[in-house]
């Protein structure tokens, strides 16, 4: 069974736990899908998501269909 790390969360939770002037979500400037957080929620997402040490590429196929008439 999984439990909570210790200490406190390293990144904000709320739009109250970010600095004067940040704003509570971004969107991904690659990838398009809106971030929480503010910009250590972006920075955070750019670390685990678009690390190039991480980067495994995007493993989805393209499906071509053919409709014949």
């Amino acid at each position: 069974m999984s439990r909570a790390a210790d200490g406190p969360h390293p990144h904000p939770l709320t739009p109250a736990d970010l600095p004067a002037g940040d704003e509570w979500w971004h969107g991904c400037g690659e990838c398009r899908i809106p971030v929480q957080g503010g910009a250590a929620g972006l920075a955070a997402h750019n670390r685990t998501v678009h690390d190039p040490r991480r980067d495994y590429g995007d493993r989805r196929i393209p499906i071509t269909v053919r409709l014949d008439s």
